[in-house]
């Protein structure tokens, strides 16, 4: 489907698919999984996820990507929605995170909420990369937008790692995050920024916080680069916080 932001009158693909036992199931409500990059991360997580959720291992859930606004280019789309601030040294518009938050908060929420039977409650976050980027800007200014958090390989580095200097609100309901980055995402295996590190800090900014309603898990995946770790991310990180109860 497409889903119109009010303020901007920019237009977002949305991709939807529906837990196997939905139509059987009439009265039960679904988490619901959201995903950034949906190009990239929907078939990913829809393949991924397909065997552990119909066999039981795993919670069945909503599945639902945003996608890149309507007639821009993939990187103009994402490198302006996924920051959170005007980097001066690049020539690609960046710093509409919260923007992007809000419509995500405001236009696509409800509508899947009042479409579909989505819990309002039980909400998952994935992002990878600048998507991871803006993951944590969520988790730092609306933590309790999400219940989970899956932040895969974050772009700390962006503009001067000015996420590591935000002002942090503590979540005030239970949420679980799980931060995971490949091992060879350094210069010394040719990636332009150390991932590694990056997600190192990350954690340990959530950890300074010593807030009890935050459960965290950080992952470093062995032999992964910035290319692949993340189908290893998602089904790892949906596995911890999804798993059948």
């Amino acid at each position: 489907i497409e889903l119109t932001e009010p303020a901007t009158n920019r237009v977002y693909p949305i991709f939807i698919v529906l837990p196997k036992s939905y139509k059987k199931q009439s009265n039960k409500v679904y988490p619901v999984i959201y995903l950034t990059d949906a190009p990239y991360t929907f078939p990913v997580v829809a393949g991924a996820t397909r065997f552990p959720m119909n066999s039981g291992k795993m919670r069945e859930a909503i599945i639902v990507a945003i996608g890149y606004e309507k007639g821009s280019t993939g990187s103009n789309s994402r490198i302006r929605d996924y920051t959170l601030t005007h980097a001066k040294s690049w020539r690609k518009q960046t710093g509409n995170a919260q923007g992007h938050i809000e419509f995500i908060k405001n236009t696509l929420f409800p509508f899947i909420e009042n479409n579909y039977r989505a819990s309002s409650s039980q909400k998952t976050y994935i992002g990878n990369s600048l998507g991871g980027l803006f993951g944590a800007t969520i988790l730092f200014t609306m933590p309790d937008l999400f219940s989970n958090y899956i932040i895969g390989s974050p772009s700390v580095w962006f503009d001067n790692n000015a996420l590591l200097a935000l002002k942090v609100d503590k979540p005030k309901l239970p949420i679980r995050v799980y931060i995971s980055v490949g091992s060879m995402e350094t210069p010394d295996f040719g990636e332009g920024q150390n991932m590694v590190e990056g997600a190192e800090q990350l954690t340990q900014k959530i950890n300074a916080l010593k807030s009890d309603n935050i459960e965290l898990k950080s992952v470093v995946i062995s032999g992964a680069n910035h290319a692949t770790a993340f189908p290893t991310t998602a089904i790892q990180g949906l596995d911890w916080v999804l798993a059948a109860e």
